[in-house]
């Protein structure tokens, strides 16, 4: 009997795997890809807007006498501005962009029997971008070159030109929908000395400005 019962175990144990094969297998669960993260904006076009802000201008003013007349300025500042953007890789984005903004700096000063006023009526910048993007939102610095109109007078004459700097700045933008944006951005233009002749006396003027502006462009 022990014999007849060891060789049945043997026989069970060995056809255990078998009879398990045959039975219906559960399927194996599907899990679906987690799909990458999509960019929902491509910064890449034209794009044309207005902005308004607040500018500061230095004059720093001195005759050929040495007397000093500088003083300063600020004031409302508005204008447009337009570009064209080029995403190079999902967050890198280069771009050139010009502006033209209107202001109104004017002050006056008087020393050593010469009141001199100064005032620039508008200014404007053909800039480089280069910008780091997440999504939509953007964030850059810009440099490049700067015009403005400068004029002084005094001594019973003026004069004026259109004076060649330099601008640096840097801002942020926002991608409200796919066309249109909204920015706030700091800029720094300076225009080093330019002379003038008012009636026989020269005058060195150092000019300088500051704006913060907010805008709203459209891409197209």
């Amino acid at each position: 009997m022990k014999r007849l019962a060891l060789a049945g175990l043997v026989l069970t144990a060995g056809t255990a795997p078998i009879l398990a094969a045959d039975l219906p297998q559960a399927p194996a669960p599907a899990y679906e890809a987690v799909p990458a993260t999509q960019q929902s904006i491509d910064w890449t076009g034209y794009y044309l807007g207005t902005n308004l802000g607040w500018a500061f201008g230095d004059f720093d003013n001195r005759t050929n006498g040495s007397a000093s007349l500088g003083t300063s300025d600020n004031g409302v500042a508005g204008g447009v501005y337009t570009g064209y953007n080029f995403q190079v890789t999902p967050n890198v984005v280069l771009g050139a962009e010009a502006d033209f903004t209107l202001t109104d700096l004017e002050r006056s000063r008087t020393n050593g029997g010469l009141t001199l006023k100064s005032s620039s009526d508008w200014n404007s910048n053909l800039r480089a971008r280069l910008g780091y993007s997440f999504d939509r939102y953007l964030i850059y610095t810009a440099g490049g070159l700067a015009l403005a109109d400068l004029e002084v007078s005094g001594n019973g004459d003026k004069d004026s030109k259109t004076a060649l700097g330099w601008t640096l700045g840097a801002g942020g933008e926002a991608a409200i929908t796919n066309n249109i944006s909204a920015r706030m951005e700091y800029v720094y233009q300076d225009f080093g000395s330019q002379d003038f002749n008012l009636n026989g006396t020269g005058v060195s003027s150092d000019f300088s400005n500051s704006q913060i502006r907010f805008g709203l462009g459209y891409k197209f």
